[in-house]
């Protein structure tokens, strides 16, 4: 599984609200969006897409935890503009970590406006069976 990172002022910055970070113009919003189809179509055409999603914005969120008192505790977004959360992925069945780090790269090569900043990206491996017998 490949999975991209952003923060709440980056989803801002891509729908036109003045956050501090760069603004994205119809035209950058357009070429991230043709470059990720076209990431997917080929990723689906040779085999290795099983599933792939953008996660809407963290002010869309919600975390529910366990308070001190064992009674669960649920905070709504947004949150602190650094704070990056999984913003998509890509659940992928490569032949080893390095085509899945091949991806990776690519991801990372996709245009985004001067400044804005691209991923991280996080790959992470889901076992085939469970780390033991239950």
């Amino acid at each position: 599984m490949l999975m991209i990172q952003a923060s709440q002022a980056h989803y801002d910055a891509m729908n036109g609200k003045d956050s501090g970070a760069v603004r994205w113009t119809e035209a950058d919003l357009k070429a991230m969006f043709q470059f990720m189809a076209d990431l997917n179509n080929e990723l689906t055409e040779n085999g290795e897409m099983l599933d792939g999603q953008g996660l809407s914005e963290p002010a869309q969120a919600r975390v529910v935890t366990l308070g001190e008192d064992g009674v669960p505790a649920v905070v709504d977004g947004p949150y602190g503009e650094t704070e990056e959360v999984l913003c998509g992925y890509w659940l992928l069945e490569c032949a080893s970590l390095d085509r899945a780090t091949e991806i990776a790269k690519r991801i990372l090569q996709c245009p985004t406006p001067e400044g804005a900043g691209n991923g991280p990206v996080t790959i992470r491996s889901i076992p085939d069976s469970a780390p033991c017998d239950v």
